[in-house]
C-alpha cells in the first residue's frame, strides 16, 4: 500500500490522516520518499531493462488487455451492445483510473473527485468494467446483467442508476457538452470558495469521446464556449478510430479535428499509437494537466475492437464478437478461453490498490476541509449547505407578491423581479441566456458575468448556442452546489430539446426560462411562434412545464422549480401584459 500511495500522491500521508490538522499544501511540502525501492523504475542501461519495470509493464499490459476482454464478455453475454470502442479505449481508461484520476469508490459523491464522462456512451461496458475493478458498488453479477431490465448496468450510462456515473450519455455530443458544464461549475466554485492554502475545489474533468460526438453540432457549440472561457481543467481524449456505423469515417468526416479545436482556443495533442504507446499517452495527459489556461483535446488514434479478428472494421462496432472470436481474443491476450468474468488476481489487486489510494486522497481532503472550517467557518457552513443540496433558510420570504391593483406586467417582467430577489437570497443560483438577455430579462441586479477573468461571476453569456446551453446546465446541475437556469424564446427550446430531454432522464433540476410564449409576436411571424412547443414539453416524462397566468403565479413557478431538485422545469413567460388575478 505504501508504494501505491507514494505513486499516486508523491508523498506518504500520515497513518491517522483524518486527525491531521495540516493543510494539504503543508502535507505536500513535507512529502518524503519511501527510499530506493519506491522511486521510479531505473532507466535501462546498455540496452537492459530494469526487472521491476518489466514487472510493472507486464502487469499494466495484462490490466489493459483484461479490460478489453471483460468488455467483450459483457456484450457477448448480453448478446447485444458495442464492444469495439470499449476495447479500443481500454488504454485511455486504464491510465485515467490508475495514474491520474482522484476518486473514492466507497464515497462516489465526494465533491472534489475528478469527473469522468464517457461521451460515447455506447462504450459503457468499458465504464462499468473500470467502476467494478476499482471498487465501486458494482458486482461481477451486475456486469453479467449488462443491458438487462432493472440492472444497474444499462445499455447506456445513467447517472441516477449506477454509482460512479456522472452524467447520462448515449445521444452523441451530450456528454462532452455536459463536461463543459462540469468544468464551468468547478471553475466557478473554486473562485468562490478556494482560499490561500485551501484548494477545496481543484478537480479535473476528463472525457472520452468518439467521432460521432464531434460530428454532432452540440459539441461544436459547447467546445467553442469552453475555449472562450478558457476552462483549463477540461481534458478530452478523442478516440480517433476512423470507424462509424456506416463504415469508414472517410464517408462523411474528413476534417482536421485538431485544427478546428485550435480555432476554438484549445490546446491540441496527437497520440498516433493509442493501442500500445501507453507512455506517450501518459505524457500527453501530463501535458494537458499542465496547461491551465485552456482546455485540451488529445487525439488518440486507436483500432476499434483491438485484438478481435474484426478489429478495425464497422463489424465490431455494435454487435458481439461471437464465441469463437472471443475465445481467440482471450488466448491472444493470455487468458483462459473457457473462463468468463474471472478477474485475474494480479489485475484485481492492481485496480483495488488504485481505489484504495483514491480513498486516501479523499481522507487528505477531509483533513484539509477540517482546517478550512476552522479558518473560514462561514464559508465552510455555506459549502456544506450546498453539498447537502439545501436551499438557504427563509429563502421563500424573498419572493415578491402583487395585488390586483398593481400594474399589469408581462410575465417575463415579473420573472425579472422574482430573479432579482431570488438571486440575492440564493447565492447558488447561476445562469444566463442564449444571447437574448434584453428580451428574456434574466440578468439579475448586481450580477457579474462569468468570464475567463471573472469565474466567480454568476451570469453566463451562452451566446447563440441553445442546445449546448441546456447541456451545460445539465453538467452544472450534475456537478452539484449550484442551481442552474438558462433562457431563450419558448420557440427556440426546440433547438435545445435534445438536452432538455436528457435533463428529465437524468433527474436534474435545471430551470428553463422560456419567454415570448404565444403567437402574439407581431411582425416576427411564424418562424418565432411556438405553436407546438408546449405540447412537446408537456408530453415529456419528468419535465414540469408551467405557464403562469400572472405575476404571483410566476413567483410560485420559481418556488416550485427550486423545490423540485430531481425534475427540470420549463417556465413559459409572456411578452404581453397580464393582469394580476
Amino acid at each position: 500500500m505504501d508504494h501505491v500511495l507514494q505513486y499516486n500522491f508523491g508523498y506518504l500521508p500520515q497513518r491517522n490522516l483524518a486527525s491531521s490538522n495540516l493543510p494539504l499544501a503543508t502535507l505536500l511540502a513535507n512529502k518524503r520518499p519511501l527510499g530506493a525501492a519506491a522511486v521510479e523504475p531505473v532507466k535501462a542501461k546498455k540496452g537492459k531493462v530494469d526487472s521491476r519495470a518489466e514487472v510493472n509493464l507486464a502487469t499494466e499490459k495484462r490490466c489493459i488487455d483484461y479490460v478489453r476482454v471483460l468488455g467483450a464478455e459483457m456484450v457477448q453475454t448480453a448478446n447485444s451492445g458495442h464492444p469495439g470502442a470499449a476495447m479500443g479505449c481500454a488504454p485511455m481508461a486504464h491510465l485515467l483510473w490508475s495514474r491520474f484520476m482522484k476518486y473514492d469508490p466507497k464515497e462516489p459523491k465526494w465533491i472534489n473527485r475528478d469527473r469522468f464522462v464517457l461521451s460515447n456512451g455506447h462504450a459503457c461496458a468499458l465504464l462499468y468494467s473500470m467502476l467494478h475493478l476499482t471498487g465501486y458498488d458494482i458486482s461481477i453479477d451486475d456486469l453479467q446483467n449488462f443491458r438487462q431490465l432493472d440492472s444497474i448496468t444499462p445499455g447506456h450510462p445513467e447517472n441516477h442508476v449506477t454509482p460512479g456515473v456522472e452524467v447520462s450519455t448515449g445521444p452523441l455530443g451530450q456528454g462532452i457538452s455536459n463536461a463543459v458544464g462540469l468544468a464551468l461549475a468547478q471553475a466557478h466554485l473554486a473562485a468562490n470558495f478556494n482560499k490561500e492554502g485551501f484548494n477545496l475545489i481543484d478537480n479535473y474533468t476528463y472525457v472520452i469521446c468518439g467521432d460521432g460526438c464531434l460530428q454532432e453540432g452540440i459539441s461544436s457549440e459547447a467546445s467553442s464556449l469552453a475555449g472562450h472561457l478558457r476552462l483549463g481543467k477540461l481534458i478530452v481524449l478523442y478516440d480517433d478510430n476512423k470507424i462509424q456505423i456506416d463504415g469508414s469515417t472517410d464517408l462523411a468526416f474528413t476534417e482536421d479535428v485538431c485544427k478546428r479545436y485550435e480555432a476554438y482556443g484549445w490546446q491540441t495533442i496527437a497520440v498516433t499509437d493509442g493501442d500500445n504507446s501507453v507512455d506517450k499517452l501518459e505524457a500527453a495527459i501530463e501535458r494537458a494537466r499542465a496547461e491551465t489556461s485552456r482546455p485540451t483535446l488529445i487525439k488518440v488514434t486507436t483500432t476499434i475492437g483491438f485484438g478481435s479478428a474484426k478489429e478495425g472494421t464497422a463489424g465490431v462496432h455494435g454487435a458481439p464478437l461471437g464465441h469463437a472470436d472471443l475465445a481467440n481474443l482471450k488466448e491472444r491476450f493470455g487468458f483462459a478461453k473457457d473462463e468468463f468474468f474471472a478477474v485475474p488476481p494480479d489485475v484485481s489487486a492492481a485496480y483495488k490498490a488504485c481505489g484504495a489510494a483514491g480513498a486516501a486522497k479523499h481522507a487528505a481532503w477531509k483533513a484539509l476541509f477540517a482546517c478550512y472550517s476552522a479558518a473560514h467557518p462561514d464559508l465552510a457552513a455555506e459549502f456544506e449547505r450546498r453539498i447537502k443540496g439545501e436551499l438557504p433558510a427563509d429563502w421563500k420570504s424573498a419572493l415578491p407578491s402583487w395585488t390586483p391593483e398593481d400594474k399589469a406586467l408581462a410575465t417575463r417582467q415579473s420573472s425579472q423581479q422574482v430573479l432579482n430577489k431570488l438571486a440575492e437570497a440564493i447565492p447558488d443560483l447561476v445562469g444566463g441566456s442564449a444571447d437574448l438577455t434584453p428580451s428574456n430579462l434574466t440578468k439579475f441586479k448586481g450580477a457579474v458575468d462569468f468570464q475567463a477573468t471573472t469565474p466567480e461571476g454568476r451570469y453566463i453569456r451562452f451566446g447563440v448556442r441553445e442546445h449546448a446551453m441546456a447541456a451545460l446546465c445539465n453538467g452544472m446541475a450534475a456537478y452539484g452546489m449550484v442551481r442552474p437556469f438558462c433562457a431563450t424564446f419558448l420557440n427556440f427550446i426546440g433547438y435545445a430539446i435534445g438536452a432538455v430531454r436528457v435533463s428529465a432522464l437524468s433527474h436534474l433540476g435545471v430551470i428553463y426560462v422560456a419567454t415570448h410564449d404565444s403567437i402574439g409576436l407581431g411582425e416576427d411571424g411564424p418562424t418565432h411562434q411556438p405553436v407546438e412547443m408546449l405540447l412537446a414539453l408537456r408530453a415529456t416524462p419528468n419535465l414540469l412545464t408551467i405557464r403562469p397566468a400572472d405575476a404571483n403565479e410566476v413567483a410560485g413557478a420559481y418556488a416550485i422549480a427550486l423545490e423540485h431538485t430531481t425534475t427540470p422545469t420549463v417556465i413559459a413567460l409572456s411578452r404581453q401584459g397580464c393582469a394580476n388575478l
